[in-house]
């Protein structure tokens, strides 16, 4: 594939977890298993995975709304999934959210090299999350004193519907007067954030190995066999192709070298 140039570009938008912090996307999966496990109801790190990317609250009906934890969760607490259900897991989720992301709220390598490159290059730089933006405020004050600011950002349950939809992507550009969509770039670990994108018209970069792909702390990551390794890194980039990203790289600091500058 050829290069493009960065130069035909005037807005990126950065995703978080997965992204730019949290090496694996660990703190959303740590609170997950955390909340229904108030309830009585066990959820793999993989269940928790599955639908990563979209707003919190689409997240758990999504989880819920799946045969076996349905079945799970009607077997733990006598009825089956509803809406107050989903409101219950909420508020527990939000301190539970908070105090994760907060902990794990450390730059990716190579994110604050690439966030200083692309300023230099000219480029506004935005943010959108699946958190809300109460779970944002700790992660947004670690970040800055890590040196990354972006310019915009755009919560969960701040538009009419979360990702896939395109909205968050349509608000930050709104509001920061950038135009037409195909000069936007939007960067996501999850499948999710790279169809929001996608759907959006942007240029899509997809990550497979810092995210929710692969699923691993950095530590872990390092840890793996080679073989499995790229194992784990090919099925991810598989996803996040099919979910349409229009290239996908492993991290974050392999950013610049996708483009011509």
């Amino acid at each position: 594939m050829t290069r493009p140039n960065l130069n035909a570009f005037d807005l990126i938008i950065f995703d978080w977890a997965g992204t730019m912090v949290d090496f694996g996307c660990c703190a959303p999966v740590q609170a997950l298993i955390a909340a229904f496990a108030r309830r009585g109801v066990e959820i793999s790190d993989a269940e928790a995975r599955v639908d990563m990317g979209q707003a919190k609250a689409d997240h758990v009906r999504a989880i819920l709304g799946r045969a076996p934890m349905a079945d799970r969760w009607t077997m733990a607490v006598g009825h089956a999934p509803n809406e107050d259900d989903v409101s219950c897991l909420m508020a527990d989720l939000g301190p539970l959210m908070t105090q994760a992301a907060q902990a794990a709220s450390t730059l990716i390598p190579g994110a604050l090299e690439t966030y200083r490159a692309l300023r230099a290059a000219g480029l506004r730089i935005a943010s959108s999350t699946g958190y809300t933006r109460d779970m944002m405020q700790p992660v947004l004050a670690a970040a800055a004193a890590q040196g990354y600011a972006p310019d915009h950002l755009v919560c969960a349950n701040e538009t009419s519907a979360g990702r896939p939809s395109p909205l968050m992507v349509y608000k930050a550009c709104t509001e920061l007067g950038v135009r037409p969509l195909s000069r936007v770039i939007k960067v996501d670990d999850a499948e999710a954030g790279v169809a929001e994108g996608r759907n959006a018209g942007c240029f899509t970069i997809g990550l497979a190995a810092s995210g929710n792909g692969v699923g691993l702390s950095k530590p872990d990551f390092d840890a793996l066999d080679p073989a499995e390794r790229s194992d784990k890194i090919s099925a991810s980039r598989a996803g996040l192709l099919a979910a349409g990203a229009d290239l996908v790289i492993d991290s974050v600091a392999d950013l610049m070298d996708a483009f011509e500058v």
